[in-house]
């Protein structure tokens, strides 16, 4: 009733992010850097974004053009790519990103292919993903924070991906990280900051075309 009583309440101009609770997590620099915040979206604003999350049916990541959104989704993503949380990134991780560019894609589905180990590319600088899952009991989904690029069982932490966590981190040659198999519904948002413009259009074009092959081969 407490929950239902919170989200009739909140107003359409609240913050979503709590930004503070970002600020106030210790920078974990091994085995390279990284943060993880639990509720980084407000609780009384989990359930209604829930709700307002993209219906993406078939796995692999989206643009944000190839998308539906809502009022309250788009309002969560206008926060993510506001000032207050770029600023807050830079000083967490002590970089500028001053003239760089940042892309946002959506998952809906895991494959069970998903997950292997891996670092990101080099184009990218930071990296986020804000899980967007009621809950999460299954063991395969949870992202691990890797000590090597050899064994998914090196774990130094793992992130259970239910709604509002979030995890930030820097890119690098040894930013190892996978999970476990998964097969059906995970919903992830991920941006990340490039290092020039060219790569967020090769990105766009990227999954563009492969929706497009997707589309064809399920009609």
């Amino acid at each position: 009733m407490l929950q239902l009583e919170e989200r009739a309440n909140t107003r359409v101009d609240s913050p979503i992010l709590d930004l503070e609770k970002f600020r106030s997590t210790r920078l974990e620099t091994r085995p390279f850097d990284y943060l993880i915040v639990s509720d980084f979206i407000r609780p009384e604003w989990q359930d209604r974004l829930i709700a307002d999350f993209p219906d993406v049916k078939k796995a692999g990541s989206f643009p944000l053009s190839t998308v539906n959104r809502g009022t309250e989704f788009s309002k969560l993503i206008d926060e993510m790519n506001g000032p207050g949380f770029r600023r807050a990134v830079e000083e967490k991780f002590s970089l500028s990103l001053d003239g760089r560019p940042s892309m946002i894609t959506v998952r809906g589905r895991c494959r069970s292919v998903d997950g292997k180990i891996h670092t990101d590319t080099e184009s990218k600088i930071i990296t986020i993903l804000l899980y967007m899952n009621p809950r999460w009991a299954d063991q395969g989904g949870r992202l691990r924070i890797l000590n090597s690029g050899t064994n998914i069982d090196d774990v130094a932490a793992e992130i259970s991906p239910t709604v509002g966590t979030l995890l930030v981190f820097k890119r690098s040659n040894h930013s190892f990280h996978g999970h476990l198999p998964f097969e059906g519904e995970r919903k992830v948002i991920q941006m990340n900051w490039v290092t020039e413009q060219k790569f967020v259009n090769r990105e766009a074009k990227r999954h563009r075309w492969s929706a497009l092959i997707k589309g064809l081969r399920s009609a």
